[in-house]
């Protein structure tokens, strides 16, 4: 099944001193770019949500969607954006701030969904939610969760079929840059 990408970099970057994060420079190019290159060979296409910034992120050739849920929703905003906007029948979702994602995350996320709604990254014993791949037909599900005032993004999910796959062997791939000092040190 083909599979649209969503980088979600439609966040505040409040840890970073209120800069959008994803423009942010890493040795010599955007993070986001870093992101983009890291996911472009995984998927069909790409669409990245971000809700300031926007011609910026479009001269990055894909795609842009601004969140349709007011005030700075979190994740859960960014990726009904992107389910609104997919054109595949699976949707894969990564933050803008992991420059050093996997670049067998979607095919690993992929073999492991099977019959389930979603497929979530996990490290040790750490979940990974913004690292998922699911069904785009959950988008009524979503909103309907969104509509009811919910926000967090594990408990969107914790009802629906849900698979953990192990990437305990790239462990570091999912460390995101949540300041400035983190970024220089990179």
């Amino acid at each position: 099944m083909s599979v649209t990408g969503v980088v979600l970099a439609g966040g505040q970057g409040r840890r970073m001193g209120s800069v959008d994060k994803g423009l942010q420079p890493l040795r010599g190019k955007p993070m986001v770019q870093w992101v983009l290159e890291r996911l472009a060979p995984q998927v069909q296409e790409i669409v990245i949500n971000a809700n300031q910034n926007l011609e910026s992120y479009r001269r990055l050739g894909h795609d842009v969607v601004s969140d349709e849920i007011s005030g700075f929703a979190g994740p859960l905003a960014g990726l009904h954006a992107g389910l609104r906007r997919a054109t595949h029948p699976l949707v894969a979702t990564v933050p803008c701030d992991s420059p050093f994602l996997p670049a067998d995350l979607v095919s690993r996320l992929r073999a492991a969904l099977k019959d389930n709604d979603l497929a979530v990254a996990k490290t040790g014993a750490q979940a990974h939610p913004v690292f998922c791949l699911l069904r785009s037909e959950l988008r009524q599900n979503l909103e309907a969760f969104l509509a009811s005032g919910g926000r967090k993004i594990d408990a969107w999910y914790a009802p629906l079929k849900v698979v953990e796959v192990r990437f305990d062997d790239e462990a570091d791939a999912f460390r995101n840059i949540n300041t400035l000092e983190e970024l220089h040190r990179e």
